[in-house]
């Protein structure tokens, strides 16, 4: 399995990649952000391990540049940065899941198979183009479009929408919901999910009479179509 590791910290980077190495890795280490945005556009990476504060494009930018490229290689931050906030931020530009340091080195390679074995599974099922009623989502071109009108969605409200609408009509508990969407670090009792919803109502259902996403009390939520 290819791995880029992005880490400017040489201690960390060496510690990364003996053990990932030993876990059966095979590593390629950039311990600068321009040298990562090369190997990134150069050639494909199972995963990518992410550092956020580097010495010249920082790992914001790159997550940016990543997805802008339409390169969906699985990315898991590893990051100094501990602060919600910072968690968000990633999340909303690109990063699949985020990890802070200090961690236990046998996490982050659970964190690492999951990752990859959630993409791999992504890519074998499902539809590329999705439709609810009115609603279409194309996986592959990241594009959503309700009747004529293109709706403009980060990446977390994306993969929000496309869970719901590959299970339309299917009542999805907010658990099932934060596992697959944010991933297994998140606290159960955060209310990401319900400010997600609501970011995504704004978007898909404010400016329609006929409301696809609704709330069903005390079990989740559901896209629900007239068909």
């Amino acid at each position: 399995m290819d791995l880029l590791l992005v880490e400017d910290n040489e201690r960390i980077s060496q510690f990364l990649v003996k053990g990932l190495e030993e876990s059966g890795f095979s590593v390629m280490l950039a311990e600068r952000g321009t040298d990562a945005r090369t190997l990134i556009a150069q050639r494909t990476w199972d995963i990518i391990l992410l550092d956020i504060m580097l010495p010249d494009i920082d790992g914001i930018e790159l997550l940016q540049y990543t997805r802008y490229k339409k390169i969906n290689t699985p990315i898991l931050v590893v990051s100094a940065l501990g602060d919600p906030e910072d968690k968000v931020k990633a999340l909303d530009y690109g990063a699949d899941d985020y990890l802070s340091k200090p961690f236990h080195f046998k996490e982050l390679v659970a964190r690492i198979h999951a990752l990859v074995r959630r993409t791999k599974y992504n890519s074998q099922v499902g539809d590329t183009v999705l439709e609810c009623d009115d609603l279409l989502l194309d996986v592959e071109r990241h594009f959503v479009k309700r009747g004529n009108v293109e709706i403009k969605l980060t990446l977390q409200e994306f993969k929000l929408l496309q869970l719901l609408m590959e299970n339309k009509n299917k009542v999805l508990p907010r658990s099932q919901i934060l596992d697959t969407v944010w991933g297994i670090n998140y606290d159960p009792n955060t209310n990401v999910v319900d400010v997600y919803i609501s970011y995504l109502r704004n978007k898909v259902d404010a400016n329609c009479d006929n409301k696809l996403i609704q709330t069903i009390k005390g079990r989740g939520y559901l896209i629900r179509t007239k068909e």
